[in-house]
């Protein structure tokens, strides 16, 4: 099979490689053919944070994640040949792969629903449906999310479904907060052109942010960032994934304005991932504006790109498999 890996600072090579074997797994594998896959922001430390020499290549098709396809072979009763599922990679080959191996567990069903491009961001959006089951009642709250990568834009569109008074979108990429009106920001700001504490105050008529979401992540800043922008008794959603495991915190402020403060990975997988294709599937949340490039998984490099770098307005960088 024809498969992808990291081999240095920046590149990925494309190679062919024997695809994995079922004898070799356990009760509630199956294994999928890939059919679509999408570059996700967590995937990008893999590509840009740089190793030792000795370190490369990294593992087989790590670290996509976000992947459809038909199961091939099957050891769940949960699952035949030819099932059309949603499935993450578990057994240490990743999605860059013509084949790669799930579970049951982490596997669903696909509802009927065409285009296949949008049935694939349930995936992203069932780990915001479980971010946001932790936060209660949403209604007439005031809302900052920092951050409008595709996971900022899916929280975007999620919390105004849910009710929120007002939802601030913050990006330092213009493009990014012109897609954010579109997934019903109701104000979008750029902190490299200017404070955003004080426009936060006087959209909220003083109060601050009930809710702030981060949602960068990769950074120690933004997290301390969130702090200033919540009112007294506000809380704190840190949902961008982090580089490091140990962050300066800026304890006293969290400490003194009695801020909650809630962390999320996730999802649970067989109610987050179907409720999020319902969603989809029913239009009750649009993800069109998300997917802006399609290409070939074998061009794996030009889409770490596109998505890294800002290219070409990407937000979402779909990988074709069926050539």
């Amino acid at each position: 099979m024809k498969a992808a890996h990291v081999v240095a600072h920046r590149q990925i090579e494309v190679f062919e490689t024997d695809a994995p074997k079922m004898e070799d797994f356990p009760v509630g594998s199956i294994k999928v053919k890939t059919r679509m896959t999408a570059i996700c922001g967590s995937d990008s430390p893999h590509f840009v944070l740089e190793r030792q020499v000795k370190d490369y290549p990294l593992n087989i098709g790590i670290s996509i994640h976000e992947c459809v396809g038909t199961v091939t072979e099957t050891k769940s009763d949960k699952f035949k040949t030819g099932d059309l599922v949603q499935a993450r990679p578990t057994a240490g080959i990743g999605g860059l792969a013509e084949y790669y191996i799930s579970h049951d567990n982490v596997a669903v069903k696909l509802v009927d629903f065409d285009p296949l491009d949008q049935i694939l961001m349930s995936q992203p959006l069932g780990t915001v449906i479980w971010a946001v089951r932790k936060l209660g009642n949403i209604l007439n709250q005031d809302t900052v999310i920092l951050g409008q990568g595709p996971m900022g834009l899916l929280m975007t569109h999620m919390l105004s479904n849910l009710g929120a008074k007002t939802i601030i979108a913050t990006d330092t990429v213009d493009f990014r907060l012109a897609t954010a009106r579109r997934m019903r920001a109701t104000h979008t700001l750029n902190p490299e052109r200017g404070d955003i504490v004080a426009p936060v105050r006087e959209i909220t008529d003083g109060r601050m942010a009930d809710l702030v979401v981060e949602i960068v992540g990769h950074n120690q800043q933004t997290v301390n960032f969130c702090l200033k922008l919540a009112k007294r008794l506000g809380t704190v959603l840190a949902f961008g994934v982090p580089d490091e495991d140990v962050y300066a915190f800026q304890y006293g402020e969290f400490f003194r304005k009695n801020v909650t403060m809630i962390g999320s990975v996730g999802p649970d997988s067989q109610n987050d991932y179907p409720l999020a294709m319902d969603m989809i599937a029913q239009g009750r949340l649009d993800v069109s504006p998300l997917i802006t490039h399609h290409l070939p998984f074998t061009e794996i490099q030009k889409g770490f790109e596109l998505f890294i770098d800002h290219r070409d307005q990407a937000i979402k960088v779909i990988l074709d498999y069926e050539l």
